[in-house]
């Protein structure tokens, strides 16, 4: 294991934190804690003439509330921050973490702005993954980061419903501005995939389902549809704040560590035929990842294993399957299971 410096290490926590304190020195108004759906969420209302505005700050948790309690003095040191991270950037980048290209930098740098990770948009598969050698302190090799041609980004139909809000410009309008195009579907007035043919890469947007695989649902927040997958779920559940290295940096949101392994050796299995170096790269990362989540963080594996393992036979049958392939990883398990 190839741990990063502690300077890396450190640089990289700052990073996030800087860019979460700047999220949150972004209020104009009184943060307000509201209930929807069973949940509470803050949102910053402002007045706009003689109309109330809301905006959507983040779900309730006492790391937004201690964040909360200092926005005067984050609103003081917007300046000094935006130094400081440029600097931290430069620091990481000579210490060679993995960073984006300028495409992709740029694309998420759009749809952050425009507000898709505040909404709930989570960044799923290997662009995920290459941000948590910044979270876990570990460099990653290139097996498993070989580069991507594809940004997936995924959200709750019903957390998109629940907010009251959408992105300004929608993703769609985002994805347009940077030249991509609405990639042909089975329901035209339906679009959850887009590509950018100078590059050949796309773009596709994904949800949880929970009764039919397959079809098209609407993210209402974000202005685009998803495709509606099986297991997203469980990826998705208790999102983490992640700092792309593009620029002074970019704050994203992407699944926790222990259940993105976990997902990966489902989805491992579920593929079929043509996808089997898919599926070798997926329990590449996942045996990556167990490996050092079992040194690290053995209690986050722990329970997110057995979260899995308790959600009925299809859920262990893919898991069981899977982790015949990948028999030290199985061995890790077993070990932090005990």
């Amino acid at each position: 294991m190839d741990r990063l410096s502690p300077t890396a290490h450190a640089a990289y926590n700052d990073l996030a934190r800087s860019l979460l304190d700047e999220a949150v020195s972004e209020i104009r108004g009184t943060p307000t804690r509201l209930t929807r759906a069973g949940r509470a969420y803050w949102y910053d209302s402002f007045r706009i003439g003689a109309e109330v505005k809301q905006r959507y700050i983040g779900e309730d948790s006492d790391e937004v509330r201690e964040r909360l309690s200092r926005i005067e003095a984050l609103k003081d040191g917007r300046t000094e921050r935006a130094d400081h991270r440029t600097r931290l950037v430069r620091l990481l980048r000579a210490e060679r973490l993995l960073g984006v290209d300028a495409g992709t930098g740029g694309l998420l740098a759009a749809m952050a702005k425009a507000d898709v990770f505040r909404l709930g948009g989570t960044v799923v598969g290997t662009h995920a993954f290459r941000l948590y050698e910044g979270e876990l302190g570990v460099r990653i090799g290139f097996d498993q980061t070989a580069v991507t041609n594809g940004v997936d980004i995924a959200s709750f139909e019903r957390l998109s419903l629940a907010l009251g809000e959408a992105a300004a410009p929608s993703a769609g309008v985002i994805l347009s501005d940077f030249a991509f195009d609405p990639a042909p579907s089975l329901d035209g007035a339906k679009t959850w995939r887009w590509r950018q043919a100078k590059r050949d890469v796309f773009v596709e947007f994904l949800t949880p389902s929970f009764s039919e695989e397959e079809g098209v649902r609407p993210l209402e927040a974000l202005g685009v549809s998803a495709q509606a997958l099986h297991f997203l779920n469980y990826l998705l559940a208790e999102p983490i704040h992640a700092a792309a290295i593009y620029r002074s940096g970019v704050l994203v949101q992407v699944p926790r560590p222990e259940r993105y392994a976990i997902h990966k050796l489902i989805i491992a299995n579920r593929r079929k035929g043509r996808e089997s170096l898919k599926a070798r790269k997926d329990r590449m990362q996942a045996e990556f990842l167990i490996e050092v989540l079992a040194e690290d963080r053995p209690d986050d594996l722990r329970d997110a294993y057995e979260d899995a393992m308790s959600r009925g036979p299809k859920w262990t049958g893919h898991l069981e399957k899977s982790l015949k392939s990948s028999p030290e990883a199985a061995a890790r398990l077993r070990e932090v299971s005990v």
